[in-house]
């Protein structure tokens, strides 16, 4: 791999990485790790929810790949500039909840596949991984991969180890709306490239 390709490659990981990373801060996976370890062990808690996330993202990046590998390159970043747009404009528009969302365990499972089983229909779908499926189809899918695993294994730490206190410390209104503001940016170079000036 040449310095540039490794440059582009560290470049779409990095992006990947603080996309994901901004989206997920006070989503409902951060919630359920931090109820998870308030209540069991965190180190099955954390490993259920980086197992659950790398299947996920892998599912999103191979399915963006596909997407790119059929379908003319000029209807795939319309797709993706329009899905930042909405990502992009509802993270702008996101409000604190008021009241905590309950967390139902699945009985019968050990805490591992009881994480495993939560964050992946939790996150199954969810714009997060839409996010990384629109980027596996015009980044690199690896770094991709790589960058969205390590976002969503960072938030997921700091949900177990930071747990809801200093959570709600963070102004999540304005994280959201960095997020939105990433997002929108991503959109128009997007368009940008739609449009052959970039």
């Amino acid at each position: 791999m040449t310095s540039v390709a490794l440059g582009n490659w560290f470049s779409s990981a990095g992006a990947t990485f603080l996309l994901i990373a901004l989206a997920e801060f006070g989503d409902k996976s951060q919630l359920v790790c931090m109820t998870l370890a308030a209540r069991h062990r965190g180190l099955p808690v954390i490993l259920g929810a980086i197992a659950a996330f790398a299947v996920l993202n892998l599912l999103a990046v191979l399915f963006g790949a596909a997407l790119a590998a059929w379908l003319p390159e000029w209807v795939i970043t319309l797709a993706v500039a329009v899905l930042f747009a909405v990502f992009g404009i509802s993270a702008l528009r996101y409000q604190e909840e008021a009241e905590d969302e309950e967390i139902e365990e699945k009985p019968g499972h050990g805490i591992f596949a009881t994480t495993f089983l939560m964050i992946f229909l939790a996150e199954f779908g969810d714009k997060t991984q839409i996010a990384v499926a629109g980027m596996g189809s015009t980044a690199d899918a690896t770094a991709t991969w790589v960058g969205a695993t390590l976002a969503l294994a960072t938030t997921s730490l700091l949900g177990v180890f930071a747990g809801r206190r200093w959570l709600k410390r963070l102004p999540l209104q304005w994280i959201h709306r960095i997020s939105g503001i990433f997002f929108l940016l991503l959109a128009l170079l997007a368009t940008l490239r739609l449009f052959g000036a970039f």
